[in-house]
């Protein structure tokens, strides 16, 4: 299978065996649970879900010219020698019943997307070349690494404030860091359109989907 790189690392929800969200992996690792037929690709259309083995979801992207099978502009979509294929949104594990336990993992991109990429200090919106992780309590003073002493932060703030505490150098935090419940990302990615077939399976609040 061949296609662009940003189609291959498309995000796909993986479901257990139960219907419960697991994890969310790249398309490469989507399309290889359903092709060795351990899971089945997931179709969403008007609230209902139908699940489709490898072969019927090929065929559901060949016809999507004839009957309008799949939405082409819903799906990233991937070549391979024969056909076009959609990137399924949704996979469930067919023999998979277990909810894995999982904590939200503390690193730089959690930190970023928890902060929203703003730098919280001044309040603007950087890209993330242009942001660094501040500790809050400095670790010259003895602050560690943790959700609540970590914040996205500026480079014109991250100077001004430098070795001191927000209160030492005069600063206000927007709002107090702390660890998110999920992980940020995939709470981020619920805002687009593009994943609103996830929202049925992330809106309860012990599920912890982790990115792989």
């Amino acid at each position: 299978m061949v296609g662009s790189a940003s189609s291959l690392n498309s995000h796909v929800l993986v479901l257990n065996k139960m219907w419960m969200a697991i994890r969310v992996v790249d398309a490469r690792r989507a399309f290889s649970f359903l092709f060795r037929n351990m899971a089945e690709a997931i179709r969403v259309d008007d609230g209902s879900y139908t699940g489709h083995d490898f072969e019927s979801w090929a065929d559901l992207s060949v016809e999507r010219d004839r009957y309008d099978a799949l939405d082409q502009e819903h799906y990233d979509w991937v070549s391979t020698v024969r056909i076009d294929i959609a990137v399924p949104k949704i996979i469930r594990l067919l023999g998979y019943d277990r909810l894995p336990k999982q904590d939200v993992k503390l690193n730089r991109r959690n930190i970023y997307a928890r902060d929203a990429n703003m730098c919280q200090y001044c309040g603007d919106k950087f890209p993330t070349s242009e942001l660094s992780l501040d500790h809050v309590l400095p670790r010259s003073q003895g602050g560690g690494s943790s959700w609540t002493n970590l914040v996205c932060c500026c480079v014109g703030c991250n100077s001004r404030k430098g070795g001191r505490t927000p209160k030492q150098a005069h600063m206000k935090l927007i709002r107090p860091p702390v660890k998110p419940a999920r992980n940020p990302v995939v709470h981020l990615r619920l805002g687009s359109d593009k994943y609103a077939s996830w929202r049925a399976f992330l809106d309860n609040a012990y599920w912890s989907v982790e990115l792989k």
